[in-house]
């Protein structure tokens, strides 16, 4: 069975329009997946102990319809594939009469923290939690191909309200950084997010943004050009 909690759209969670935004969406679920690891014994401390983390790679997002305030929302997650140091997880966002709101899949790179370089998966990194078949959606590249013509954009350095546990830049933080370069109008129906380079406290981002009708990629990178982070917004 998909793990699943119970929520409602707060005010705090919404935007100009009265729905959930997107980075909310990706809060509910890595919310999710949290509480499953914290309720099998795979929670932060644990996983802390064993001096390993879990580090997001990559999104693949499709928002179907934002709920409003108010809304009695659900969200599910369930693990589907263990290989090597890499585990796949996908999240589904439910409305009170099990619509579907929005789906993801995700992929996870298990790390020693010691080394901040991946480490393969053992028995016990693995412990409690059930594999299902994976979500029926479109597959995409986890990698996302940079336009030729990008617009580089004034530079800002992290700040300590981007780090989470780990001290680094959380990985929605992202999100919510390369939404600021939307175009006022711009629904976003699809996100892709393909995580590069961990930032910490005091990196400078170099924004460089490529617009086109429907479509917004947006690239963080250091002074001397390595990615950060790149993401891709869709609109329907």
């Amino acid at each position: 069975m998909s793990y699943r909690f119970e929520g409602k759209v707060r005010y705090s969670e919404i935007g100009e329009d009265k729905c959930l935004t997107l980075p909310a969406i990706l809060d509910y679920f890595q919310d999710c997946c949290t509480f499953q690891s914290e309720e099998i014994g795979q929670g932060m401390l644990a996983v802390e102990e064993r001096k390993r983390a879990w580090v997001l790679a990559s999104w693949q997002v499709v928002i179907d319809r934002y709920p409003m305030l108010g809304e009695k929302i659900t969200a599910l997650t369930k693990p589907y594939a263990f290989k090597g140091f890499t585990g796949m997880r996908n999240f589904v966002l439910e409305g009170e009469n099990g619509e579907r709101l929005a789906y993801a899949n995700s992929r996870w790179i298990n790390i020693n923290t010691n080394t901040g370089l991946p480490a393969r998966l053992t028995e016990e990194d693995c412990r409690g939690y059930v594999l299902e078949e994976p979500l029926e959606m479109e597959q995409v590249s986890r990698k996302i191909q940079l336009p030729e013509e990008m617009t580089d954009q004034e530079p800002f350095t992290v700040q300590k309200h981007n780090l989470d546990t780990h001290h680094h830049v959380n990985n929605c933080q992202y999100i919510r950084i390369a939404a600021d370069y939307l175009p006022e109008d711009f629904k976003i129906h699809q996100m892709r997010a393909e995580y590069k380079k961990q930032a910490v406290l005091g990196d400078v981002f170099y924004p460089r943004v490529h617009t086109e009708p429907g479509k917004v990629v947006v690239a963080l990178e250091t002074k001397e050009g390595e990615s950060y982070a790149v993401v891709e917004f869709q609109a329907k």
